[in-house]
């Protein structure tokens, strides 16, 4: 199987491939970290597996890898593995997951199981969605 794994390192450390072209299109991240007041198991202390799928370097792709390294950045500082699977050349590696549309991101631990699909843009769902931001019910 050809994966292509990506691991916090320090940013010093030279990453090579296809996580380096789309870390060149990476901002400077400004805000400060959310704290879970939730309640939920947010993972504290632990490493978070979160898998994204991807075909090539499309644009939403390119923008979902984005979005989600500088949210593991913020929010989950040293804490988390990024593996990036590319349907193009193995298209058969969606199965496994059962999946539909790309890009999509699956948190694999902690537990439980996770799925996200699109560019992740939209941050404040996305936090949500990996349990790392509460609902805010009060102002809808």
């Amino acid at each position: 199987m050809n994966k292509e794994t990506v691991q916090t390192l320090p940013a010093s450390t030279k990453r090579k491939g296809f996580a380096t072209r789309l870390g060149k299109k990476l901002g400077t991240a400004s805000r400060q970290p959310i704290r879970n007041t939730s309640g939920k198991n947010n993972g504290d202390g632990q490493i978070w597996n979160l898998r994204l799928y991807v075909a090539g370097q499309s644009p939403k792709s390119v923008v979902a890898f984005a979005n989600l390294k500088r949210i593991c950045e913020e929010h989950l500082a040293g804490r988390y593995r990024i593996e990036v699977l590319d349907l193009l050349k193995n298209p058969q590696l969606a199965r496994g997951d059962q999946i539909l549309a790309i890009p999509t991101l699956v948190r694999k631990l902690p537990e439980p199981l996770k799925k996200i699909i699109g560019d992740l843009s939209d941050i404040e769902r996305t936090l949500v969605g990996l349990d790392l931001y509460p609902l805010d019910r009060s102002s809808k």
